[in-house]
């Protein structure tokens, strides 16, 4: 069960359970940071006009192939 449960999909992707929380939660707050960025320029248009796609578009680059 434990091993299902917490070390199953990181071996998945060649990680550690430690590793993939790290990368997993760096992930988050980028994730938050974008969305942070996206509401700002929801309001003021002229303020990160790319900002929030083109930290999603890096994000996407390094985990697309992830586990593949």
């Amino acid at each position: 069960m434990i091993n299902r449960v917490f070390l199953s999909h990181p071996r998945t992707v060649d990680e550690t359970y430690l590793e993939h929380a790290a990368f997993a939660g760096g992930f988050a707050l980028r994730l938050f940071l974008a969305g942070g960025a996206a509401l700002i320029h929801a309001i003021i248009p002229c303020l990160f006009e790319k900002t929030a796609s083109g930290m999603i578009a890096k994000m996407y680059a390094k985990t697309h192939n992830r586990g593949s």
